[in-house]
């Protein structure tokens, strides 16, 4: 069974920071590519940060700047460091395999960026 448990979200102010962590269990995690996920209130999932089992990584235009994503093979964990949050960046946040696996997903963390 593959869990992908996320943590780290909360409420900030525009312009503030917050660090996201996904702990993954259940598969080889360090031959995996990773991302970061988001869902915004009535709108798509959307990709917006992906990691190479390598670690090259890749952005969404709209968080580029901004977003720093990263892997520890040795935990199991991917995370998301988000700078400048804007409230256009209030969703919620998931990992995954990338491309995504529909069984892997996770309960997400919420993200709330007041303006």
């Amino acid at each position: 069974q593959v869990y992908m448990v996320e943590s780290g979200g909360g409420s900030v102010q525009a312009g503030g920071s917050l660090r996201l962590s996904c702990a993954v269990s259940g598969l080889i995690f360090s031959i995996r590519p990773m991302g970061w996920f988001r869902q915004a209130r009535g709108k798509q999932r959307e990709l917006v940060a992906s990691i190479s089992n390598g670690g090259r990584t890749d952005y969404v235009d709209s968080v580029k700047g901004r977003f720093t994503i990263s892997r520890d093979n040795a935990r199991n964990t991917v995370y998301l460091q988000m700078n400048s949050l804007k409230p256009e960046d209030t969703a919620v946040y998931y990992c995954n395999t990338q491309p995504a696996n529909m069984d892997y997903w996770g309960k997400g963390t919420l993200v709330t960026v007041s303006s």
